[in-house]
């Protein structure tokens, strides 16, 4: 009687025994399943970032690579990526082709006037769209999303026919007779810069309303009870909380500038920035080694990745001072994709 008692009471207890211990072996189980998931993904998003940094650097590493050889080391299907003779040779005649130093102080000049101006127009543009509500806002706002999507070429033909002959109300012809023409210089992009018309303004512009949008309305209410107007308040209160949002948008700007050449080429063609100066280096130094009709192909390929190099050279420069900014401020403004 007393064996059969003990058995019963002992029952319950190995079966909460077995029940714990199976719900050990299934947390193991879970638990060997999270870490083998995890090291999955590590070994997926591995492979997606080396793939990725191979297709971004292959094309660089081997501009790099050729441009330190000789037609010798071209021609030679034993040298692959380390020279057998080490050269300058290329980047001494691909800077004289260019003119490579004034070449920089212009497309310099142009791509931080530009910045400047268009950071500031877009500033404010997007500060009217955040906070300044009127009549016809989401009208105009939809103009502005337009211009992300509409492609700068379709905009050419009249762009360039006002700039060539501009005017402002027919004031020019009434008193000269005859528009200014703006073409080969800084004019038409200061004018787009400022009137926040400028490449990616559109993009810019949405970015500043959007942080802008994120702002606190009472820090603004109390400058307008301490007297500030509009321009004060935008002044002294949302410019100096805008700095991430200004750091992104003026590097996008300058890099943006400085690669472009739809613009540049139609609106300042006898000027030598340096995206003329790339895209013109075919031609020009055909001219100067006097072998139009039998330059080597394989030759000048050689000297025209030697030029592309010099031309993003500054901006790699640029990047390695302040990619460090560039990073907080993507960051803090919330910019993916």
């Amino acid at each position: 009687m007393t064996n059969q008692t003990d058995a019963a009471a002992g029952a319950p207890v190995a079966a909460t025994e077995r029940v714990q211990t199976d719900l050990y072996r299934f947390k193991q189980r879970v638990t060997n399943l999270n870490k083998w998931s995890k090291l999955l993904w590590s070994l997926v998003r591995a492979v997606l970032l080396i793939g990725m940094s191979f297709v971004i650097l292959y094309p660089i590493l081997l501009k790099i690579s050729t441009s330190f050889k000789t037609l010798e080391d071209l021609t030679n299907p034993t040298v692959m990526w380390i020279p057998e003779r080490f050269s300058l040779d290329n980047y001494r005649l691909a800077i004289d082709v260019m003119d490579y130093f004034a070449a920089i102080r212009n497309s310099f000049t142009l791509s931080a006037v530009t910045t400047v101006l268009q950071t500031l127009s877009c500033a404010m543009a997007g500060y009217a769209f955040a906070k300044l509500p009127f009549r016809g806002i989401n009208i105009l706002f939809a103009g502005v999303i337009l211009t992300i999507l509409v492609p700068p070429q379709t905009l050419l033909v009249p762009s360039y026919v006002n700039f060539k002959s501009f005017d402002i109300f027919g004031l020019f012809h009434l008193i000269a007779g005859k528009g200014i023409n703006m073409l080969d210089t800084y004019w038409p992009f200061v004018l787009m810069a400022i009137t926040g018309n400028a490449l990616k303004s559109g993009l810019f512009i949405y970015i500043f309303r959007q942080f802008f949008r994120g702002i606190s309305k009472e820090i603004e209410e109390a400058a307008f009870v301490d007297g500030a107007g509009v321009f004060k308040s935008f002044a002294t209160i949302m410019l100096p909380n805008a700095i991430p949002a200004m750091v992104t948008v003026m590097l996008f700007a300058f890099v943006w500038q400085w690669n472009d050449t739809f613009f540049s080429s139609n609106f300042l063609p006898g000027m030598n920035t340096l995206t003329n100066a790339t895209l013109a280096f075919p031609y020009n130094v055909n001219v100067m080694l006097g072998l139009t009709n039998q330059v080597d192909p394989f030759y000048a390929s050689m000297l025209v990745d030697t030029a592309l190099l010099l031309s993003i050279l500054p901006l790699v420069l640029m990047y390695l001072f302040v990619q460090r900014y560039f990073v907080e401020s993507i960051d803090r403004t919330g910019l993916v994709g």
